[in-house]
């Protein structure tokens, strides 16, 4: 074995380098792509934060997701780009704490497109109501329980990580954990097929009824019965925004499913070995493609980032500029 292919030259007990093709040029997009999600998440917390006229019970869901994502281009693309490279440089402990940081970053998204279902459900089926039932401060209490019963979970399922962690690594310079197949298939129930099969369910409600009041409105039909709203019908921006959402939502479910596949596959074995491998990339990229369609569908999202970007939001009451 050349020396040149050890991951710690002067270790005998060193890992190999994994030698991939094109790599510095694979590694050069991944880094783009992580640049990229914290910038693009990073302008979505700033214009909602900043600017009164977004202070809206939906965009706190919007304020919560970008949050999220933005900390998965912070802290997780740079670490996986890391593993891709083949040689883990920041030791056992780091290692157990990737690994705890992503499952309870991708916990939390799971969980932000569950209450963004249930929002825009109950705005489209049950808007009279809306207002009432969805007030800002049940949202901040929805979003609240969402991050720390993620913590919890998250915890509770590697729970064993830090304590059995050295053991799994074969040579030094490997970042490899192990979960029994019991926590592996409570995981993926509780964050992967009971949300997604949530979302996908209170979906397709909401695109039923957003399609039959679009036909309303074209038709000129003043009232429409619906089975979840008698006598009320959805704002047009309410439908508006239910469909952009439900974009964010068709992409969540694509980019996660394959991941959930897999992770269903690997549960036939008595562990589940969790390595650097790309499918966790697919889930990643979720956090980069949120922004960019925000900028492709809210003309809200675009006034605010060139307002952002020539530093108009340091002029004394910014914040009251109309932005809608």
């Amino acid at each position: 074995m050349e020396e040149a292919e050890l991951c710690f030259p002067p270790l005998n007990t060193s890992c190999t380098k994994t030698m991939r093709p094109r790599s510095v040029l694979f590694s050069s997009l991944l880094t783009f792509i992580s640049v990229l999600t914290v910038v693009l998440n990073l302008l979505v917390i700033i214009s909602i934060s900043h600017f009164r006229q977004l202070h809206t019970t939906t965009n706190l869901l919007v304020f919560s997701l970008a949050v999220t994502d933005f900390l998965v281009g912070l802290l997780q693309m740079p670490t996986e780009i890391l593993l891709y490279q083949g040689c883990w440089i920041l030791g056992d402990f780091l290692c157990a704490v990737n690994f705890l940081v992503g499952g309870f970053l991708i916990s939390v998204s799971v969980g932000n497109m569950v209450l963004i279902s249930v929002d825009r459900y109950v705005a489209i089926c049950d808007p009279m109501l809306y207002s009432t039932k969805v007030t800002p401060k049940r949202l901040q209490v929805s979003i609240c329980l969402c991050w720390l019963f993620s913590a919890v979970h998250t915890s509770w399922i590697l729970r064993d990580v830090f304590r059995q962690q050295d053991k799994y690594d074969l040579c030094y310079g490997e970042c490899v954990i192990e979960l029994k197949v019991t926590d592996a298939a409570i995981y993926t129930a509780g964050i992967f097929l009971g949300p997604i099969t949530v979302i996908v369910v209170l979906y397709m409600r909401v695109f039923v009824v957003a399609v039959s009041q679009a036909r309303a409105m074209r038709s000129d039909i003043a009232a429409v019965s619906l089975q979840c709203s008698q006598g009320a019908k959805p704002k047009k921006s309410e439908i508006k925004a239910a469909r952009t959402l439900g974009v964010v939502v068709v992409v969540f479910v694509l980019c996660y499913s394959p991941f959930c596949v897999i992770t269903v596959g690997i549960m036939t074995k008595s562990t589940w070995s969790l390595t650097a491998t790309m499918q966790y990339w697919l889930v990643y990229c979720n956090s980069c493609l949120n922004p960019l369609i925000y900028a492709c569908v809210y003309p809200w999202f675009r006034k605010s980032v060139k307002h952002i970007v020539t530093l108009q939001i340091l002029q004394p009451d910014s914040c009251e500029l109309n932005i809608l």
